[in-house]
């Protein structure tokens, strides 16, 4: 088994708290299936979508971030385990997220030694 990061993007702003209330409801769900078929690595967070820094370049500056559009702001992540990239990617297909035109981003781990 191989590890991959979902990197969640996009959410909807717009829904009713009965919405978002059916909408978690999915998400514990599909958790649940992906765990109980030992998918789950580490369930990871929602990430906060208004605050955040972004520190680069060769002098270091630190300004306030993340300055992405918003469908493209990573909302979340969460790292599973998979035979190969095709199956995270099978796996991906069930998010709630894509139901409010979100996307998941799967991406895989390298493996680095110390």
């Amino acid at each position: 088994m191989s590890e991959f990061a979902f990197l969640y993007r996009g959410r909807d702003t717009t829904a009713s708290p009965e919405q978002m209330q059916k909408t978690m409801e999915k998400w514990r769900a599909w958790f649940a299936e992906l765990s109980a078929k030992g998918h789950i690595k580490d369930i990871g967070h929602p990430l906060e979508p208004t605050t955040g820094k972004v520190v680069k370049s060769k002098q270091k500056a630190v300004i306030d971030g993340p300055f992405a559009e918003a469908k493209d702001v990573v909302g979340g992540f969460t790292l599973i385990e998979a035979r190969d990239l095709d199956q995270a990617a099978e796996l991906a297909k069930g998010c709630p997220i894509l139901e409010v035109g979100g996307s998941v981003e799967v991406r895989p781990i390298q493996k680095l030694s110390m």
